[in-house]
């Protein structure tokens, strides 16, 4: 009880960032297992960031004296709760200051701090005894309005009660099918359409023979989500344009196999958030999602497939989808593994999302091991060591009490970290084996060696000895994807974002075999459009991975890995040589002349890879001819591929997006999801539902049959249900 209290005390300097190391990290285990004080700080994070956006306003002498009564009225009112907190009472001089900064933030509109007050004294017996033959526009917070939040309250003659301001009220309500939003985003819904006017007061008044009752099957956003304060870091990415075959016939590029960008947008929208731009790289999100291409048949470890079909979002265009197919291979006959984790153990990693969930991730992938198989384990935070030295897949206990044993606290020395960890992994190398280093961290190096170039060259130089570099991305706030994925790209590996346990098990148990095992090295595509076919072509996504045309036969230039079993998909937008468009050219050439040969091809894909054993790269080519255009009907390959791309177009709002629309991607998702026997293209559709509702600020329809489930639809927290 002493520790709650003190806990309970020390939340509100939590939030602001005035408590010392060791409340820190009290505070922070406390508020994991204690729902009412999670409740507590989740409040006090909103209010905080509420009024670090508040102008400077004159407060009236009596203002405290306001609010404190309203306070003792609305005390009264609810009962002997707040009366008997003997809490509040040993802190009198801070319990004013916080409820007052409480109650102003809950009635903030844009009048300031006396509009604020003539609210309050509506505001709680309205939300309270409004029943019945009378609605009410609610909020979500404790009934009372949040920020841009109004409250509209309708008495029995259908009119608009003084409970709200006249400000938050746009001139013209626009109605259509019941449903009338305010400029500020409140929707607010009524049983059938209403004439509305403005009287001479400035308020609104309705008039309609219909009932003004909100349907009960709605749910709308009574507030804003505040975002979250954070200091995530993302690459700025530029959308790649249209090219003119003429000038531009080739497309030289490294294969992508990293989900990162996918689960950490998830992770966005789970929270009720649309992601940043540059957090959306929409390769990585075709990718997390695995299709149906044919096991390659000859010497190549994979197979190259092709298909063309019209662009979804634009249709005077063409959209081209190209697909690699990795060899399956059966686990027990897959190489040794020696594998070294690198786990982040600073300060930074204590939350729930990030050090228990590495551990309970590394649980699922240690089940799997076998005992020709080697885990090693070595932390870092102000300075890094070995857990575990080098242990058989057998001795799973072992592993397990090592993992378990982890704690969070300290600075975080990646770089001296990271060259540990690959000591460890030289010193058990295993010929003919998968060495690798798995890197489980928030990516925020700040201690020691943490320049990007720097870590680089190390991976770079371990990466030529045959030891490859997993990493594995883990919560929120301070998450450095930009240097993570530039990390990985360096190391021969994979990048994945970890978000959910059940995120890890995709990674250690679903995709295990295509995560660890790489069966092609340094594979690249380059395509070249034939111009008399082909006006312009756009590559959409792999901005990052982009090659030079003379790195495809460079055989010392770095590419991506391909795992066992994994697919990779790429999309080309395409405009045929007919087209009116004009895209950007330049000067006909005064010293040579282009000519192009009659050919029915509109491109030839060329693909170069390494045997993970081997420097020396081969070469396969596949060529895709006008008469696919003449095909009937498209795969749920193409239409699922072309709907996440189009779902990314939309989260990046990208000047390609034409005419992309939500309601497209989720008709062509949920039409290709197939057998889906882990429910993620399921997902992915819901996901997409979600962004829609975020996006346009829309309510929630709930059908009859689910009301008393509604519980168990992770509604977001700012969504509350009208009742009649």
């Amino acid at each position: 009880m002493i520790e709650h209290k003190k806990i309970q005390e020390l939340i509100s300097s939590y939030v602001d960032g005035e408590v010392s190391g060791q409340e820190k990290t009290l505070v922070e285990e406390h508020i994991k297992n204690c729902s009412m004080c999670m409740k507590q700080y989740n409040q006090l994070k909103r209010i905080s960031h509420s009024l670090k956006s508040w102008p400077d306003e004159n407060i009236s002498p009596d203002l405290e004296q306001k609010i404190q009564k309203n306070l003792l009225d609305k005390k009264e009112r609810e009962g002997s709760i707040m009366r008997n907190n003997k809490r509040w009472a040993s802190i009198a001089s801070t319990v004013t200051i916080v409820l007052v900064l409480l109650f102003s933030a809950q009635l903030y509109t844009k009048r300031g701090i006396q509009g604020r007050l003539e609210l309050a004294q509506i505001t709680p017996n309205t939300v309270s005894i409004m029943k019945g033959t009378q609605g009410v526009l609610r909020s979500a917070t404790d009934n009372i309005g949040g920020q841009y939040s109004p409250q509209l309250a309708f008495n029995q003659n259908k009119s608009l009660s003084r409970s709200t301001e006249p400000e938050l009220l746009s001139k013209n309500y626009p109605i259509s099918n019941g449903i009338a939003r305010s400029e500020h985003g409140t929707n607010v819904f009524f049983g059938g359409r209403s004439d509305i006017t403005r009287d001479a007061g400035g308020y609104q008044s309705y008039s309609s023979s219909e009932s003004l009752y909100p349907h009960p099957n709605y749910y709308v956003p009574a507030y804003p989500a505040y975002p979250e304060q954070n200091t995530e870091g993302y690459d700025n990415i530029q959308d790649n344009g249209f090219l003119e075959a003429q000038n531009n016939p080739l497309s030289t590029f490294s294969i992508d196999v990293d989900t990162a960008s996918y689960s950490n947008i998830r992770r966005f929208i789970t929270n009720n958030q649309l992601p940043p731009a540059d957090a959306v790289r929409i390769e990585e999100m075709i990718n997390y999602f695995e299709y149906d291409y044919p096991q390659p048949t000859d010497e190549h470890p994979f197979s190259v497939n092709t298909e063309i079909s019209a662009c979804p979002w634009n249709t005077q265009h063409n959209l081209v989808l190209i697909g690699l197919q990795g060899k399956e291979i059966p686990t027990n006959n897959l190489p040794p593994s020696n594998l070294v984790f690198l786990i982040d153990v600073s300060g930074s990693m204590a939350n729930a999302n990030k050090l228990p969930l590495v551990q309970q991730a590394m649980a699922l992938l240690v089940e799997r091991l076998r005992p020709q198989d080697r885990v090693a384990i070595v932390v870092y935070a102000g300075t890094s060591g070995l857990v575990l030295n080098s242990t058989s897949g057998a001795e799973k206990s072992t592993i397990l009490n090592a993992v378990y044993s982890l704690r969070a606290g300290g600075s975080t020395a990646g770089a001296a970290g990271i060259q540990l960890a690959y000591r460890v992994a030289e010193e058990n190398f295993v010929q003919d084996a998968n060495n690798r280093v798995i890197l489980a961290t928030d990516g925020d190096f700040n201690v020691g060696v943490s320049n990007d170039i720097e870590l680089v060259k190390i991976i770079e130089e371990k990466r030529n000895k045959g030891i490859f570099l997993t990493i594995l991305g883990f919560g929120s706030g301070n998450y450095k994807d930009s240097k993570m994925e530039k990390l990985a790209d360096k190391g021969n590996g994979n990048y994945a974002y970890v978000d959910t346990l059940a995120e890890a098990k995709k990674v250690f148990v679903d995709d295990l075999t295509s995560t660890l095992y790489t069966i092609a090295k340094d594979v690249k595509l380059q395509i070249e459009f034939n111009p008399a076919q082909v006006k312009a072509y756009r590559l959409i996504g792999y901005e990052n991975r982009l090659l030079n045309k003379e790195d495809f036969n460079d055989d010392k230039k770095d590419a991506g890995e391909l795992g066992a079993g994994h697919t990779v998909t790429a999309l080309y937008e395409i405009v045929l040589s007919g087209s009116g468009e004009n895209f950007p050219t330049v000067d006909p050439l005064k010293y040579q002349e282009t000519v192009t040969r009659p050919s029915n091809d509109l491109l030839t894909v060329k693909l170069r890879y390494k045997n993970p054993k081997e420097d020396a790269s081969k070469l396969l080519s596949k060529t895709l001819t006008k008469d696919a255009l003449g095909e009937k009907g498209v795969s749920d390959n193409f239409q699922f591929a072309s709907a996440v791309a189009e779902f990314g177009l939309l989260l990046r709002n990208s000047p390609h997006k034409a005419n992309a629309s939500f309601e497209q991607v989720l008709q062509r998702a949920r039409a290709a999801i197939g057998e889906d026997p882990q429910g993620y293209r399921l997902e992915f559709a819901a996901l997409v539902e979600k962004a829609r509702i975020i996006k346009n600020n829309l309510p929630i329809i709930i059908p009859y049959q689910l009301e008393n489930n509604v519980d168990h639809l992770n509604l977001p927290d700012h969504y509350q249900r009208y009742e009649k």
